[in-house]
């Protein structure tokens, strides 16, 4: 890896990367209002609770090697020759696990239908030990433009498979079929498109040195997928489907956007900071440009999305699913604050510190646990504002060890983001009376978008805000280039 990636690289991976996930994830928006409104909500119940499990064993696929990867500076055909097979031994082994811990899932669930459910659908695993090294290999080359049209490819395909299925009754599978091949043809299209291969080698020395720095991250990441994914276990087993599926509708919505906005950031931001790992004060520098801009972008849509819920799920979704709505509001405003958490992290890994890291996740784990302990027995709604809870806590203490690291603390951050969320904050409730005008519902959406982009927009400039600046700057840069070329 080069000492230093420019800013010109960096942005250009960022807006192909940004690219793939808007394209991706508005194609998945417009098939899951498709779909919410052939199937039931018991049916998004039912597959929510299968995927409980095959998320948390996602988290095995990468070991956390693929960030090994990016993060090692002379990293060589060897390193992810050695990666690609031990991941590949690993997704097998998993499957198999799931193969036959299936009757034993369902038995814990009551309901022996997700036998043949679990069995198909963890073959998603086995797809993720096929694509994973060539994902790291696109990271830390920054080829984000290869990410681009396999997600897109796979994302459309996969669209007209779930459709079908649905129009056609097949329920549930459906939605297993869907996320099957998008899988499948992602992975087929990145094999085609990134010239990357696995070569006829194998070290065990080198995988013992990527493991010392990637065990931390994979038990980090182990530790925050088995919590986030601990309430869908709960609700599922304390609660009815159909509540499983209001919480992951609420999910679904505000996690659409920050998808977008943070896979794009985080995926361009950690080999971009690891390059420049041994200059403390340049990645300060980055740090604090990414929480300012990505909070910046995020605070409206974030807080717009939750002053117009109602209307946005009777209007997109039908009144079947307005029972989502608290749910959808609460996952907002803890959305919102997920650029902080983001930035400060990836400062963390890109420094090499995992220690840290791990260190930072056992102790979140543990705050969060007791959060969700003590509220679970009142209900799905006290769980999830136990959540909103968490994600404060987790602000302050994922950026304590960059006030000393980069001399970047939390009131830093805070004071950086707060123009920003107070501007959002505003807007939103200059939106939200807009919904009392006795007019369609078509056009309370319509005046709701515009004026608050308007009012968001124009503030901004007036204060010549600086994240505000940066983009303004930015856009009439590329334009500018783009005219000259």
């Amino acid at each position: 890896m080069s000492n230093q990636i420019d800013n010109k690289t960096t942005i250009k991976n960022f807006i192909w990367r940004f690219a793939e996930r808007c394209g991706a994830q508005g194609v998945s928006f417009i098939v899951s209002i498709v779909l919410a409104r052939l199937l039931e909500p018991s049916v998004y119940g039912t597959i929510a609770l299968v995927t409980v499990f095959t998320t948390i064993l996602q988290v095995f696929v990468d070991s956390g090697l693929g960030t090994a990867l990016i993060q090692k500076k002379d990293a060589d055909d060897l390193d992810f020759s050695s990666v690609f097979y031990f991941n590949f031994t690993v997704c097998l082994v998993l499957y198999f696990g799931m193969f036959v811990s299936a009757p034993y899932i369902a038995k814990f669930y009551g309901d022996e239908t997700l036998v043949p459910v679990i069995k198909v659908i963890s073959l998603t695993l086995v797809i993720s030990g096929v694509k994973n090294i060539q994902q790291a290999y696109v990271s830390r080359n920054m080829l984000f433009k290869r990410f681009f049209f396999s997600t897109i490819g796979g994302t459309i395909a996969s669209a007209f498979v779930g459709i079908f299925m649905a129009y056609i009754g097949m329920g549930v599978w459906a939605l297993v079929a869907q996320q099957l091949s998008n899988a499948t043809i992602d992975t087929i299209i990145l094999w085609v498109t990134v010239k990357w291969k696995p070569k006829r080698m194998f070290s065990w020395k080198r995988l013992k040195e990527l493991l010392s720095y990637g065990w931390k991250l994979l038990v980090s990441a182990l530790l925050e997928t088995v919590y986030n994914n601990l309430r869908n276990l709960v609700i599922g087993k304390l609660y009815s489907s159909a509540d499983l599926a209001y919480y992951n509708q609420g999910d679904k919505f505000p996690k659409l956007i920050v998808i977008n906005i943070n896979t794009s950031i985080d995926s361009v931001l950690l080999p971009t900071m690891a390059s420049a790992q041994d200059d403390s004060a340049r990645v300060k520098n980055m740090t604090r440009r990414a929480i300012k801009t990505s909070t910046y972008i995020m605070a409206p849509l974030m807080i717009g999305l939750a002053f117009c819920a109602n209307t946005i799920v009777e209007l997109v979704l039908t009144e079947k699913w307005l029972p989502c709505v608290p749910f959808l509001q609460i996952f907002c405003i803890t959305y919102m604050f997920y650029p902080v958490h983001t930035a400060n992290l990836n400062a963390i890994k890109a420094m090499g510190k995992s220690d840290i890291f791990l260190k930072l996740e056992i102790i979140k784990k543990i705050v969060g646990m007791a959060l969700l302990l003590s509220t679970m027995w009142f209900g799905v709604m006290a769980m999830a504002y136990s959540l909103l809870v968490s994600c404060v806590l987790n602000q302050i203490i994922n950026s304590w060890p960059n006030k000393k690291l980069l001399n970047y603390g939390y009131l830093e951050q805070l004071k950086d983001i707060l123009p920003g969320i107070l501007l959002a904050l505003f807007m939103g409730i200059c939106v939200y009376f807009v919904s009392f005008l006795p007019i369609s519902i078509y056009l309370i959406l319509v005046i709701q978008v515009v004026l608050g982009a308007t009012i968001y927009i124009g503030i901004s400039a007036i204060l010549k805000l600086d994240a505000f600046e940066y983009l303004w700057n930015t856009v009439k840069e590329i334009v500018e280039k783009k005219k000259r070329r």
